[in-house]
């Protein structure tokens, strides 16, 4: 898993979405390193951890934790792609607890980490995520089960052009949506091309984890930042999440769709750096 790190201080490691890499944070990741060490995660399969189920390592790579053999509170899977496999190898590489900031896939990851593995998680971040991806019977602030579908089918006849749908979906009626958009595109295989299994494994991932029976159980705190105009998770369902997470609050930025954090950096760090800090603030009084 190819990991870059920058600044110093507290950890915070930031996990991207489906079908990005850690290059797709822009310039928020300069800006959170100067109060914290900001660990930019590729995970398998995609960015500069593409092309490495051989076990080579990409440059940059942290080594910390990479021969450890740390016991773990639940088994590990089989598919390296799979929801508990990347919490297990994220478990391993950071040995020490950290703050995680998960985008969209990337909360879903965050979510299930600090379910299964507790002690690891100081606090969360979620951004543009949601506890359950797809429609339910009782879930409707979602995408539907069949548009899904149709990416999946999408992506094996042109993988390419159904990524750069995904990105056009996820700036789709935010402020400077058609700049958003062209650097989204200019960013996207700046890291070179994502792995077709890691891409499905991802969309498996969306079509059938349902955590919402997980959230009550979740007490790290939790900042749950969402875009007002996400039409690929509703602000509804981040309302939802902020409401059954027991330490949970909700900012939801006005403007902004599914990358928040690019459409608005300024708004994001801000919320994000006084979370984080809280946490020393409480300690000092």
């Amino acid at each position: 898993m190819h990991i870059e790190s920058y600044g110093s201080g507290e950890p915070l490691v930031l996990l991207h979405g489906w079908g990005m890499h850690g290059g797709m944070w822009g310039e928020v990741v300069e800006r959170l390193a100067a109060d914290f060490c900001v660990h930019v995660v590729d995970l398998p399969g995609h960015g500069l951890s593409a092309g490495k189920g051989n076990g080579e390592k990409g440059e940059g790579e942290r080594e910390k934790g990479k021969t450890s053999e740390l016991p773990l509170p639940f088994s590990l899977p089989s598919s390296p792609f799979s929801l508990d496999a990347l919490v297990a190898e994220l478990s391993t590489i950071f040995s020490e607890p950290v703050s995680v900031c998960g985008w969209s896939l990337g909360g879903q990851i965050a979510l299930r980490w600090a379910r299964l593995a507790p002690h690891k998680i100081q606090r969360l971040v979620l951004v543009s995520s949601t506890p359950c991806f797809v429609q339910q019977q009782d879930w409707s602030c979602a995408m539907a089960t069949e548009m899904l579908a149709g990416f999946a089918a999408a992506l094996r006849d042109n993988y390419a052009q159904t990524l750069r749908r995904f990105l056009a979906l996820q700036v789709r009626g935010s402020d400077h949506e058609r700049e958003l958009l062209v650097s989204l595109r200019a960013a996207l295989f700046s890291r070179g091309e994502p792995e077709l299994a890691a891409l499905q494994a991802g969309l498996e991932i969306l079509r059938d984890s349902d955590q919402r029976g997980d959230l009550a159980d979740i007490a790290v705190p939790s900042l749950v930042i969402a875009g007002e105009r996400d039409t690929l998770t509703p602000l509804a369902a981040s309302e939802f999440m902020a409401s059954a997470l027991p330490q949970a609050r909700l900012v939801a930025i006005q403007g902004a769709a599914h990358a928040p954090f690019l459409s608005h950096p300024d708004r994001f760090v801000e919320c994000v750096r006084s979370f984080l800090h809280e946490r020393h603030e409480r300690h000092e009084k």
